[in-house]
């Protein structure tokens, strides 16, 4: 919340006469449901409460939709009534909150149940379908909108200039690696009218900070073992804490205790390799992956941690991080999915030479909107 300054000569004033001296902070306000064609942005870690802030929303319009003709006036244009709220969810979230109910907007404390006010699409063709399918609906709630097409922030621009709907997006803007999530975050910012961030308490034991970033790890033999910088962007799971070399988890966490180990190398090696192989020339990226999957201390990976971490504070966390299973595989996905560098082709002779693990793969790439066969013959 905003702290609202006090001069001080005010101060000064009320302590004149008895008062003591407060921190006085804004309202924490009903939702607005008055203003036309408001995009709001709710933003801040995993665990902030994003989707929380959302089922006050919800409840709020429950409470607003109970007034007389004079509301229905001040919070309507033409047939839309942004009192009437629909929650969007993403068809890829299936295997979060399993333990719910299908109607339910759920978050880490609890739920509300949507009825038929609830769908779960695809892609922005799916919401244009949704939009048209409830023309009197005022307020769309869309959960993790950076997980769609960039197309979507178009489709939330039109609606809300031409007929008034509000949107609100639960969303993280920040991945991971601490960058933009993708070009549809960036879009989300860029249509934004109101921006509310959250913070959580950083989850690290020894500290309570505010947090401002997811942070993923993973948990192998009760060791934090942080995520690559190259890690796949996207991994489809649930929310429970998972003890996997494969599974990630996530924890908000604050600048200090947000590790990131091996950008440099992405930059510095693991991208110029793909560049080379994007011209012909795979051996040094072949050399690299092998050594990434069966002999990691004899890779460019294992000496730049050597030249950065070593001797350094939070040494132990750092190489911990070599510690998850397929390595290679997520180098490969960094250049295949989002470097673009590695053709198919390359990719599926590399991952048959490399003997990779194509289950794993299959699913990751699938996860990433970038699903490759690995059943098909290769091109020699």
């Amino acid at each position: 919340m905003a702290q609202i300054e006090q001069k001080i000569e005010s101060a000064d004033f009320l302590k004149s006469l008895g008062f003591p001296t407060l921190d006085v902070h804004e309202t924490f306000s009903h939702f607005d449901f008055t203003s036309p064609g408001r995009r709001v942005l709710l933003i801040g870690p995993m665990g902030s409460g994003k989707t929380e802030f959302a089922a006050r929303v919800w409840r709020d319009a429950a409470i607003a939709q109970k007034k007389g003709e004079k509301v229905r006036i001040l919070t309507s244009s033409g047939q839309v009534d942004r009192r009437k709220v629909f929650f969007i969810r993403s068809e890829i979230d299936g295997a979060r909150f399993t333990d719910y109910p299908e109607d339910a907007l759920c978050y880490r404390s609890g739920y509300i149940s949507c009825g038929e006010n609830i769908a779960k699409i695809k892609d922005s063709f799916g919401l244009e379908q949704v939009l048209n399918d409830n023309p009197t609906v005022g307020t769309f709630i869309i959960d993790e909108a950076s997980f769609f097409d960039e197309r979507l922030a178009y489709v939330v621009r039109n609606h809300s200039y031409e007929r008034g709907v509000m949107f609100i997006f639960p969303t993280l803007i920040l991945n991971f690696r601490r960058d933009l999530f993708n070009s549809t975050a960036r879009l989300m910012l860029d249509i934004a009218t109101d921006v509310i961030p959250l913070t959580a308490y950083c989850e690290h034991p020894d500290c309570i900070n505010d947090a401002f970033y997811t942070y993923r790890y993973y948990q192998v033999e009760g060791k934090e073992c942080p995520a690559l910088y190259f890690d796949p962007l996207i991994i489809v799971g649930g929310d429970s804490h998972k003890d996997s070399t494969l599974e990630p988890n996530y924890a908000a966490r604050c600048d200090t205790h947000h590790y990131l180990p091996g950008k440099e190398y992405t930059f510095f090696h693991l991208k110029p390799l793909g560049e080379l192989a994007s011209r012909g020339n795979e051996r040094p990226l072949r050399n690299e992956l092998a050594a990434l999957k069966g002999n990691i201390e004899q890779s460019m990976l294992y000496e730049n941690f050597c030249e950065r971490y070593r001797g350094k504070t939070d040494e132990e966390i750092f190489f911990n991080a070599l510690l998850p299973q397929n390595i290679a595989e997520k180098a490969l996905v960094f250049l295949f999915c989002e470097q673009n560098l590695v053709p198919e082709e390359v990719l599926l002779r590399l991952v048959s030479e490399l003997d990779l693990d194509t289950n794993y793969l299959s699913k990751v790439l699938s996860d990433n909107k970038r699903p490759v066969s690995f059943e098909q013959p290769l091109l020699l």
